[in-house]
Parts: C-alpha cells; structure tokens; sequence
C-alpha cells in the first residue's frame, strides 16, 4: 500500500486540493482527500507540496505504430496497398519497447489512443493502452475505440498523386466513405435476415470490422483539418446515422457554429510547429479555446511522433497562452479524452476507484515549462 502526503492534488473532476493526501492499493486509488485513513506499514512519498495530477492523456497518436529513429523498417501505420482496410488493427502493429514510450512517460503521459494514419479513407481500428509494459496484450485499456478515416489533402496524396488510383478527388474520397458504410449497413440487414429465417450467416472480413461502426458501439475517428472536409464528415455521418469524432480541425474556429450545433467532441492539433502543408494555414493555437469557449468537448493532441508526447503538457499551456481556459486545458488532456475513448471509468482523473496512474510534478506544467515530472505512476507502480 502507497501513502502519498503533502500534496497539491489536482483531481480534475472535483475542486484542488492544495494540501492532501492519496491511498494506493492493488493499483488503484483507494482513498483522496484533505487527510485520508492509512494503515501502518505503508509506503509513504512526502510530494513535498509539488502538484499531483492524473496521468496526462492523448486521443490520437501513432505511437508504437510510427517508431522513433527508424525508417520504413518501423512504419507500420499506414497500410497503403488500398484506401479502404478496415481490417487493420492497430494492437498488431504496435512495438512497446519503442523509445518514444518512454520519452512520453517522462511527460507525464500515462495513457494514449494510437492507430492507423492518414493515407487511407478507411484505415482500421485505434486502441487505447498504458504507456508501460512490454506486452501490447497487457496495456489494453480498450482494445477497439474507433475507426479511422481521413478526408482531404492525405489520400488524395497518396493515391491520386500515383496517376488515376482513386481516391483522385474529395468527390472520391467521399463516396468511398460512403459506399463502405452502405455495404456495411447491408451487410448487418443480410446478417439480421440470415438469423431470423434461420440460416447460415454472411461472412465479409472488412464489413466485419465495419459492424462497431454501423451499430454505434465505436465512432469514426474523422482526420480533417478543413473546414469544407469537417463538414463533409459531419454529412456523411448524419446520412448513415454513424458517430463521430472531429480530429486536427485546424479551421475549426471558422465554423464554430456548425460544430456546436453537431455538438461532436473535437481533438484539435498537432498545432505545435510549421505549417507543413496547404490545409495547415489556418493552424493556430487559439482554435482549442475558441471551441472549448463555445460549449464544446476539447481534446489537445500531439498527433505523437508529429510532436513527441511529452510535449502534450506545453500544448495545453500554450492554448492556455492564446486565450483557453486553464480548467479547460486541463481537462483536454486528462478527463475529456478518457470520455472520448470510453475508458474514463478507469483513468482522467484522481478518484476513488480509478487507476492509480498519476505524476508528483516539481511544478504546474501547463505553467512553468522548467517543471519536471519526478515521479510517473500507472497502475501504482513508479516508472520513471
């Protein structure tokens, strides 16, 4: 058992509290409060009055997927034999002994959705898991979270630019999408058909995957960053009656009205560094407090290895710069993403209850960039 004391705890989903105490035991959070009732024998870790927060959370990476210092020998994370795969899974491509997991634990990066890229339209599932271990089998928070689709400038790019491979156009791109779903919808008739008289059921291993989808129990996790492409994303789900999530939306700020009145969640970023290409040129770090401000579910995200993950704190503090508020910023990287990727039950904030992965902070680290992380937690065990 693991007696922190001396703390400024930062709950998120309850008031600070600037001097407390936190039980630990069997990995999870046991007890938080001013005092709390610790056995004898513990463990005790005096903060010292340094900030102790969740571990910090990051909706959408390639993290494992992407590998550090290599080239095509480490890039598993676009498929792109064909633009429609949604029988990829991110679990069977991830490398946990990949340097950028330890490079985002020292950030304070404790959980993170990664998955597959861009390139494709439909690109294949995304999973949540802990940033420690050696086993992607035992860092599973939720196997299947979403499933990836990208619109606009990255598979026209990558299959239009080779000559007449379709996706050649945004026309293209959508009626991909669209016809994948239509398949999909009849394919869970056929399947619903094929019960009810008794018989033996369809197989199709891509509409398989596509069920989660159909039967809302995974959203689209939607790449688009203009705003022509958000909106075309929000049509399409509308018309299959599908969920999902808005990720990057760079120009999202020019249609604020249009996101509130689909009240989707909104992962905005990488907004860190240059604007690589034409659908960045709106790229601001004012967009997540311009969403945040108008109702909205921000989540901040590094889109890891674009911006490695242990710099997901200074995004946050640098939306915090450009007019988010500091609630706000903290809870899109901690309490929102969990919600977004269904796993809050377990992670996003300090309770009773949830898994023991936090920090003990020399500093605010959405405030002081000097601050360091000296001790990271998941599940109760110190890993830094």
């Amino acid at each position: 058992m693991l007696h922190i004391i001396n703390a400024y705890l930062k709950p998120i989903t309850s008031p600070d509290i600037p001097c407390g105490e936190m039980l630990i035991d069997g990995g999870k959070i046991v007890a938080i409060g001013e005092t709390v009732n610790a056995p004898e024998g513990c463990e005790v870790i005096d903060a010292k009055g340094g900030l102790v927060c969740p571990g910090f959370i990051d909706a959408h990476t390639h993290i494992g997927l992407h590998e550090e210092s290599v080239r095509w020998e480490g890039a598993d994370y676009n498929e792109v034999s064909a633009p429609v795969t949604p029988e990829m899974r991110a679990i069977d491509a991830i490398n946990p002994r990949d340097e950028a997991f330890r490079v985002a634990l020292s950030g304070g990066v404790t959980t993170a959705c990664t998955g597959p890229g861009s390139a494709n339209v439909i690109g294949g599932t995304f999973t949540a898991i802990k940033l420690h271990g050696d086993n992607v089998d035992d860092m599973i928070l939720r196997e299947a979270v979403a499933m990836k689709i990208a619109m606009g400038e990255n598979p026209k790019g990558c299959y239009g630019q080779q000559g007449k491979k379709t996706p050649v156009t945004r026309m293209a791109i959508a009626a991909l999408l669209r016809g994948t779903l239509a398949k999909a919808k009849k394919y869970a008739a056929d399947i619903a058909l094929a019960d009810a008289e008794g018989k033996a059921r369809p197989f199709d291993f891509q509409m398989e995957a596509m069920l989660p989808v159909i039967n809302r129990e995974i959203p689209l996790k939607a790449h688009a960053h203009r705003a022509d492409d958000i909106l075309t994303v929000l049509r399409v789900c509308k018309e299959f009656d599908v969920d999902v999530t808005l990720d990057h939306v760079t120009e999202g700020h020019l249609i604020v009205d249009k996101l509130v009145e689909a009240g989707k969640p909104v992962l905005v970023g990488p907004s860190f560094g240059s604007k690589s290409k034409f659908e960045l040129k709106e790229k601001s770090f004012e967009t997540p407090g311009i969403l945040a401000n108008a109702g909205l579910d921000v989540c901040i995200i590094t889109d890891a290895p674009v911006i490695p993950l242990n710099y997901l704190p200074l995004c946050a503090g640098l939306a915090i710069r450009e007019g988010m508020a500091e609630d706000a910023a903290w809870r899109a990287i901690t309490i929102n993403p969990a919600k977004v990727a269904g796993i809050d039950e377990r992670v996003g904030s300090l309770e009773k209850g949830k898994d023991a992965d936090f920090a003990i902070w020399s500093g605010d680290p959405l405030r002081d960039i000097q601050a360091r992380a000296k001790m990271v937690f998941v599940n109760g065990e110190n890993v830094l």
